[in-house]
């Protein structure tokens, strides 16, 4: 294992999306990560579609059974982080929450991942990314005037409020258990994670410069100079020339005389510049304006399909994505003395259980033990040993 953050020992309670992505990334850094959910031990050696579940082994442990939660509280004590991602009070009944966790550790960070948080009147409520992004006053704003809004898939809740704040809150409170021996709960959801990165536009809000009409704002395809375009190929060109010397060259790009175009910030005029831009891309290939804009500041580029963007000269040339076989994006982001890299291969669930808690000092007699109580639930492969 490489990475910055070599060393540090963490348990993924399996679930799916934001906390499978955030164990990915620490796992991607170095990360020591078990991956616990229901499986089988002697699941065959075989690579899933599941890229979230890379980089770390996949271990059996049926936690309805006793065994099983002891398992997991004995590997709690070498833990530096127990992540979850169960509604609100699940954790507890199986007998795996944090009360229960500190008392076999007190240094633990406990990060729990849950859409409304762990209280409140919709603690309790199913939902998924477009549920909180809608509540936390995100997906207003994300759509064309007029039209309806448009669900930004699911990378602005789950994985942008919700992994990414997880991760924050968690290795922050590693730091603080660091220097005080004290763990603690991190709760992170994704309304509050949303809800945070909404900051400037309540900032913009706040001063008058931001409506809550859809699509009239300067960051919402209400302002020319930074909108979607279509080309002659009916493909698209995306444009974000916001600073005044950014937009000259959009303008010089375009071959058009800026002595008859209104001021850029002249909002009234911002339709029918839209459209004369828009006349315009649609003079060219997505590839010709490529070129056109090469080497300039217009801050214009291609709109790239996933994999396209694999195939991309500029991001083969940085390595952005792993293409060797199976598509994926690589580590990020990049570290001058301890990059970080992708480990092995996402596989069947239980498969890495022997090798994984080896590497915890789970092995031999110990093993066998915890086997024999039926720690791991039961083996389904037809060359299962007993």
């Amino acid at each position: 294992m490489t990475g910055p953050l070599t060393g540090l020992k963490v348990i993924e309670l399996a679930g799916i999306g934001p906390g499978p992505y955030a164990c990915m990334l620490l796992a991607d850094l170095g990360a020591d990560v078990l991956r616990l959910e229901r499986g089988d031990i002697d699941a065959k050696d075989a690579f899933t579609w599941d890229l979230l579940a890379r980089s770390r082994p996949s271990v059996a442990v049926d936690l309805k059974c006793e065994a099983g939660r002891q398992l997991v509280l004995r590997l709690c004590e070498r833990a530096d982080v127990l992540i979850e991602g169960f509604r609100p009070g699940v954790a507890e009944r199986l007998g795996v929450g944090p009360s229960d966790v500190a008392a076999r550790n007190p240094r633990l960070v406990y990060g729990r991942i849950t859409g409304y948080g762990q209280e409140g009147q919709l603690a309790h409520r199913a939902g998924h990314d477009i549920n909180y992004i809608a509540l936390s006053g995100a997906l207003w704003p994300i759509g064309r005037a007029g039209e309806r809004p448009v669900p930004p898939l699911n990378l602005v809740g789950d994985f942008g409020g919700g992994s990414m704040f997880l991760l924050f809150g968690v290795l922050a409170a590693v730091l603080h258990a660091r220097a005080t021996g004290e763990g603690q709960v991190v709760d992170a959801a994704m309304v509050d994670g949303t809800a945070s990165m909404l900051t400037m536009t309540h900032a913009f809000e706040n001063l008058g410069y931001w409506t809550e009409e859809r699509g009239a704002n300067i960051l919402d395809s209400g302002a020319p100079f930074y909108e979607v375009y279509e080309t002659l190929d009916h493909r698209f060109v995306a444009v974000g020339a916001i600073e005044p010397q950014f937009y000259a060259e959009l303008v010089r790009g375009l071959a058009l005389d800026d002595s008859t175009l209104a001021p850029q910030m002249d909002r009234a005029s911002w339709p029918e510049m839209k459209e004369r831009f828009a006349a315009v891309f649609a003079t060219k290939t997505r590839d010709e304006w490529e070129s056109v804009f090469s080497g300039t500041d217009a801050c214009v580029t291609p709109v790239l399909s996933p994999r396209e963007a694999a195939a991309h000269a500029v991001n083969v040339e940085r390595a952005v994505f792993d293409v060797d076989g199976t598509v994926q994006p690589n580590p990020a982001p990049r570290f001058s003395k301890t990059p970080g890299s992708i480990g092995d291969p996402p596989g069947l669930a239980g498969s890495g259980t022997r090798m994984g808690l080896a590497r915890w000092g789970i092995v031999g007699d110990d093993f066998e033990a915890f086997r024999r109580a039926g720690a791991f639930g039961e083996s389904t492969a037809s060359d299962a040993t007993t």
